[in-house]
């Protein structure tokens, strides 16, 4: 089935190659698509230099078969959708965008859907820009992750205990969900630390508007902060 979904890929980039710029005009309108993508920087990076933060950054991301990055670590739901055949063509990015619950049970994604067929094309024509197709890659595209609070070198550097993690982790879990669920309330599970690390010290800022978030983050040192990352990171 994996080879199959290979295949499907191959295929798809083939056939689609001579027809990208045609297609990324006739998707949707991509400038309002940018603004659009607002809703999903705060767990993905697009453009230049973009790294895999909570979710996998998107460059290139049409006509790949799910779950193919071997540096991210994907949810056993993703797996399961890549060896279904599931690849990221506009009708699957867009099902998916649509209803990420419905079109892959058990995803890790906590973004509850974009249920607008034009809100999904403007998108999908943003993402488009960032094909595999140089010429279509602005040459000085920065990353698309907005900058909530900047650390000192010295907090980042904070190595983390998981094991005191888990044992402060067991407010966290009164609300989310350790197994990685999502009933409303983001998975923090298998997050990267650094990104772990800056949103909670902008909830302990106030830079990030959540009340509970900011009364929870507010108790917490620089070391309590780091462990809590170290042990959802690796939270199986």
């Amino acid at each position: 089935m994996r080879t199959a979904a290979w295949v499907i890929s191959l295929w798809a980039v083939l056939s689609g190659a001579a027809v990208c710029e045609e297609t990324a005009a006739a998707i949707g309108d991509a400038e309002r698509g940018q603004k659009m993508f607002k809703r999903c920087q705060s767990c993905h990076e697009l453009g230049e230099g973009a790294e895999h933060k909570v979710g996998p950054h998107l460059n290139g991301i049409f006509f790949r078969p799910a779950a193919t990055f071997s540096d991210y670590k994907y949810s056993k739901g993703m797996f399961a959708a890549r060896e279904g055949g599931l690849v990221w063509d506009i009708d699957g990015l867009s099902r998916f965008l649509e209803a990420p619950k419905k079109t892959v049970p058990h995803t890790k994604m906590s973004f509850k859907g974009m249920p607008k067929e034009q809100d999904r094309n403007d998108l999908l024509a943003y993402l488009r820009v960032f094909s595999d197709n140089p010429q279509n890659i602005p040459e000085a595209a920065p990353t698309a992750r907005k900058v909530e609070v900047v650390l000192s070198p010295e907090i980042l550097a904070i190595v983390g205990d998981p094991e005191y993690g888990e044992y402060l982790a067991a407010e966290c879990t009164t609300c989310h969900q350790a197994d990685g669920g999502n009933d409303g309330i983001p998975t923090i599970t298998h997050w990267p630390t650094e990104s772990f690390v800056i949103a909670m010290h902008a909830y302990k800022e106030k830079q990030r508007p959540h009340p509970v978030m900011q009364m929870m983050a507010g108790r917490l040192s620089d070391e309590e902060i780091a462990a809590l990352a170290a042990y959802f990171e690796i939270l199986e």
